[in-house]
């Protein structure tokens, strides 16, 4: 069961789902918008034949952290880390990442398959942008680039979402809430 935009608001409010900066303009009938931050990762395809997840060989890559006004222009058939601005997450709702219709419709996919936010997991989202179209796409940090959708769980989960991932190491990810909402993730996470 998918929570309606009452449900949403009824829920940020009582600290059972934590969107930092919660904007109620940006709440859809079904769905949260969120925006795209200003931090991105690419790969540089120069120095790997190819990249082998088996044996975990990766290409290289590099972050570019862009300033105040400036844009990122995503080339056709590129692909690139993004990260949302927004830090949310919640111990009751299963959350999911689609992405914004008008963008797919001008080629640009927010996720290819890590949609899925777990209950327990608080994050900034890292988006799997990739330009499918023919012509690049200019990204403006702090554009709606995503949706999220929450689920209502017919039981609570018997795994806690950071005790099974204990062992991941993402050096890119960010775990760590905005201090201006620090105090509510501690909240949620003892109810």
């Amino acid at each position: 069961m998918f929570l309606s935009d009452i449900d949403i608001k009824k829920a940020v409010k009582a600290g059972d789902i934590i969107i930092s900066d919660f904007d109620q303009k940006r709440l859809q009938p079904a769905s949260y918008d969120i925006l795209l931050g200003n931090k991105f990762m690419l790969t540089e395809s120069h120095g790997i034949d190819a990249i082998d997840p088996v044996k975990k060989k990766f290409a290289k890559t590099k972050d570019i952290i862009l300033k105040k006004g400036e844009t990122f222009v995503l080339h056709p058939g590129v692909s690139i880390l993004g990260i949302s601005i927004d830090y949310f997450g919640s111990e009751k709702y299963v959350i999911q990442l689609h992405g914004k219709s008008s963008l797919a419709r001008i080629g640009l996919m927010v996720h290819n398959t890590a949609g899925l936010i777990n209950p327990g997991h608080f994050l900034c989202i890292t988006f799997e942008l990739c330009n499918l179209n023919e012509v690049p796409i200019i990204l403006t940090p702090g554009m709606p680039v995503g949706q999220l959708t929450f689920s209502k769980m017919v039981t609570a989960p018997e795994k806690n979402y950071k005790k099974i991932n204990k062992y991941v190491n993402d050096k890119w990810k960010i775990e760590t809430p905005p201090k201006n909402i620090l105090r509510k993730v501690k909240k949620a996470k003892k109810k």
